[in-house]
């Protein structure tokens, strides 16, 4: 069988990019390589695309020191036309190559996997670039890209498809600043406790719960510095509950995983140090103590929040259990995808491996790009 060639791309200009080279580690050392090879190709976090070291240890995630994509000197360049599919990389040093410096293919590329988080990539760039260039990749597409990543169009979406979300407040600092009363009676209409949100930031980056009114100037201060626009959200009581979605191999077929929760002990919240740190307070359990009804419940209404952004690939729906049943928190189409990240978590739980979840990723978007 002839392998497919796949460029598996990781890093990014956004704060989320460490998570994404973490991922990048966990993808390269379960990785089927009698079936693909593999193009690591990183970006740094001031956007130059590099070639990188096939070298998984590179990408531990390491509390002391979060791994990231250093500029090595080379670049890679995108094909030049959405006919060839031929990369090339012009290095200025002989560390990768072993050969003297100059430009040298790459091959012709079967398949793209865009393995990054926050903008700049989760966010539809990316996969619009290779829409340009007639390149298949795996997960989703422009527009749910772009939908999943912005909060406010996320939960505009899902509350168009009848879907349960918070109520929510979304703001930008021009408003704020016109007509602070108006946007105060606002946000303070949604009760106490709230969390403040950069609409387009993941992992929890910039995120604050405010218990009090006082704390609210900071937490805007905060989630400002990661994005324009911020949404205040109301806190919903109820556990958090999370499962896995994949889009099938034939046209229509959107399976969805068992579910996982997180359980919160002594955190106000998953905050990005429980999720990548480990830091005490969290505990993940899969699968979660659902009763059969409730799990099928849930996995009817992520298909439908799947659905309601046109995902394609592949989603995370996180939701809120409550008295009154499901709340859909978030759609994120590109989950933390480490071994042990929920998503995959999920998927091993319901019968599918680490490295049979990212064949099924890789097949499913060559396929995609083949229609």
């Amino acid at each position: 069988m002839e392998k497919l060639r796949v460029v598996l791309l990781f890093g990014g200009r956004s704060s989320e990019h460490s998570i994404s080279c973490a991922t990048a580690g966990g993808v390269l050392r379960a990785i089927d390589r009698d079936r693909y090879d593999v193009i690591p190709v990183g970006i740094t976090r001031e956007g130059a695309f590099v070639l990188e070291a096939d070298d998984p240890e590179r990408f531990t995630l390491d509390p002391e020191r979060l791994p990231e994509v250093i500029d090595n000197g080379t670049r890679v360049r995108w094909p030049s036309d959405a006919i060839t599919r031929e990369l090339t990389v012009t290095d200025t040093s002989t560390e990768l190559s072993g050969t003297a410096a100059g430009t040298r293919s790459l091959g012709t590329v079967d398949v793209v996997f865009p393995i990054l988080h926050g903008r700049f990539g989760e966010d539809g760039t990316v996969q619009g670039l290779l829409e340009l260039l007639g390149l298949p990749y795996v997960g989703n597409g422009v527009l749910a890209s772009a939908v999943g990543m912005d909060k406010h169009a996320t939960k505009t979406a899902l509350e168009g498809a009848g879907i349960e979300v918070a109520p929510w407040v979304t703001l930008t600092e021009a408003q704020v600043a016109a007509d602070p009363e108006l946007w105060e009676r606002r946000t303070r209409s949604l009760g106490l406790p709230v969390f403040v949100k950069p609409a387009r930031a993941g992992s929890s980056v910039g995120v604050t719960k405010v218990s009090d009114w006082s704390e609210l100037d900071a937490a805007l201060d905060i989630a400002f510095a990661e994005d324009r626009t911020v949404l205040v959200e109301s806190a919903i009581a109820g556990r958090e509950i999370e499962v896995a979605v994949l889009e099938g191999r034939a046209a229509g077929d959107v399976r969805v995983s068992v579910a996982g929760e997180v359980v919160v002990t002594g955190r106000d919240f998953y905050d990005f140090e429980a999720k990548y740190l480990d830091a005490p307070g969290v505990d993940l359990v899969c699968p979660a103590d659902l009763g059969d009804g409730e799990l099928f419940e849930l996995q009817r209404i992520a298909r439908r929040a799947f659905e309601a952004i046109g995902g394609e690939g592949l989603a995370r729906v996180d939701v809120f259990f409550t008295d009154e049943g499901f709340v859909v928190n978030e759609v994120n189409t590109m989950p933390g995808f480490t071994p042990i990240s929920m998503f995959p978590t999920c998927w091993l739980n319901s019968g599918l491996e680490y490295p049979e979840l990212i064949t099924e990723l890789i097949e499913v978007g060559y396929a995609r790009g083949a229609r």
